[in-house]
């Protein structure tokens, strides 16, 4: 009688020597490995153009067209990564990456991630770690005293926080449950009367969200904003747009004010929206992604006053609080209206643990059902660096800012376009260093201008800096808060503005 195929295989494995999937001496060794890996990364950064320079479809020609059928050396493994990966990579953390808003790296923030992904745990409910859960509410409430949050948004004032992994994830939460609380008092068949305003210059995330919860399109409201108020969203315009809405037999829903816009950080009156707000019954979630991590310095505390107004409040530590992606913290002042809209209780997540309604099932709070550790490397970020340091981080990338910010000052070819909040400079140059025989065309030959400008600084591969247009302006965004950036750093990438400056406008003069 022959043997069934499976029992081949079975006497296969059993002859063949096995790579273990998970061996603490090998463990060990190969984590050194990729650690001094990181670790020589680190050290040789600035050597490497900030900004990518392969072309698209570049790693296909590198790597196999299939994976290998034995087992690899990790040796062989990171040889291809320093080969064939670092060349594609952005270097985000080099000390002259001035694009977007920086993701922080620190030693606590990478040790915490080894941490999580060491004990890979999955804490969807308290009982399936309570660990994870209990240090999430801890956590969450320090950070809640860090920014000075209403004792609303507290666990102990009966609110609550949670860690996501983006704003779009915590706006679409929060946006949901203030979906299901309007419908709740209207009737679900009115969720095509739903509306939901920000300024032209809040996050594309806000959209996304809108379309994700099934908010119709066309009761988005993007409220333009002028550089008389720095771009920043007008409650008078505001009310008028919610009165228009309300004429038309629309349902006012959600508003999102924003701390710290993406173009310029400008800061929406949060108080005055709030008022508004209030008197229609809409849910007001502050978006401080960036800067709410400047609100733990007490000199910028102000810029959220007001936020005891709001339904909800966000900001993401993994981009200027030193933590690492990924990490959005997310408060709200009424957990219930989260959990009813977004719980599931299937049988074999029932215990009595959560039967007791004593704990927190953060599973409720969120889009997905599985979740990661966050709050340890959070926690551990918290504890090496101290409130102290964290500020001092923090005012140390401001500082720097405003070195970059008076260097552009005192070259007459610039102008800052918008007054500088935390640490982004916006600038450009000016249109009196142009000689225009059109002044009708004025506009566009400054913006042509200083978008080559732009794509000169970034082919450079000195710095990457990235741009944004608002009021029909094109302005060039200078984002000072990568870790290793020092002032040196700064001004190196003036220097390398001012070169192709000259070069950019010899072209047109």
């Amino acid at each position: 009688m022959g043997s069934f195929p499976f029992h081949q295989d079975l006497q296969e494995i059993a002859s063949s020597q096995l790579t273990k999937a998970l061996d603490p001496e090998e463990f060990r060794k190969q984590d050194h490995m990729v650690i001094d890996f990181i670790a020589d990364y680190y050290q040789n950064i600035e050597k490497y153009p900030v900004l990518s320079r392969v072309e698209p479809g570049y790693l296909k020609k590198c790597l196999p067209e299939s994976a290998p059928y034995d087992a690899e050396p990790i040796s062989t493994i990171l040889k291809d990564v320093q080969d064939h990966i670092v060349p594609g990579l952005t270097h985000w953390q080099s000390p002259n990456f001035f694009a977007y808003f920086s993701s922080t790296a620190s030693t606590a923030g990478f040790l915490g991630e080894i941490l999580t992904t060491g004990f890979n745990v999955v804490g969807f409910n308290w009982v399936s770690s309570p660990a994870a859960t209990e240090l999430e509410n801890i956590v969450m409430d320090w950070l809640g005293d860090m920014l000075q949050l209403p004792k609303s948004f507290h666990f102990s004032g009966n609110g609550g926080g949670v860690l996501h992994g983006s704003t779009c994830e915590a706006i679409v939460c929060t946006m949901v449950a203030a979906r299901d609380q309007m419908l709740s008092r209207i009737g679900s068949e009115n969720l095509g009367k739903l509306v939901v305003y920000g300024s032209d210059q809040t996050h594309s995330t806000l959209q996304k969200a809108t379309q994700i919860v099934g908010i119709n399109t066309e009761n988005f409201r993007a409220i333009k904003t002028t550089k008389s108020t720095g771009f920043a969203l007008s409650p008078e315009m505001l009310t008028l747009t919610i009165s228009s809405d309300l004429e038309k037999g629309l349902v006012p829903l959600f508003l999102c004010a924003t701390m710290d816009t993406t173009a310029t950080t400008a800061i929406d009156p949060l108080e005055a929206l709030c008022h508004v707000a209030k008197e229609y019954g809409v849910w007001v979630h502050v978006d401080a992604a960036y800067a709410g991590s400047a609100c733990i310095c007490p000199e910028f505390r102000h810029f959220i006053n007001g936020v005891e107004g709001a339904n909800s409040f966000s900001f993401n530590p993994h981009k200027w609080l030193f933590t690492g992606m990924d990490c959005c913290c997310l408060w709200v002042k009424n957990p219930s209206v989260l959990v009813s809209s977004l719980s599931t209780n299937p049988e074999f997540l029932g215990n009595k643990a959560s039967d007791s309604k004593q704990v927190v099932d953060y599973k409720d709070w969120q889009i997905a059902l599985s979740r990661r550790f966050r709050a340890l490397k959070l926690w551990l970020v918290l504890r090496s660096y101290g409130v102290a340091n964290l500020r001092n981080f923090i005012r140390i990338h401001v500082n720097m800012a405003k070195t970059f910010e008076g260097l552009v000052r005192m070259d007459k070819r610039f102008e800052i376009l918008v007054p500088r909040n935390f640490s982004l400079v916006c600038f450009r140059i000016s249109p009196s260093a142009l000689i225009s025989s059109n002044e009708d065309d004025e506009i566009g030959m400054v913006n042509e201008v200083n978008c080559k400008l732009l794509e000169a600084i970034n082919a450079s591969g000195k710095a990457y800096m990235t741009h944004a247009v608002v009021g029909g302006l094109y302005v060039l965004r200078c984002a000072v808060g990568a870790t290793l950036s020092e002032e040196k750093h700064i001004v190196e990438a003036w220097k390398v503005v001012q070169d192709h400056a000259q070069a950019t406008l010899n072209t047109y003069w």
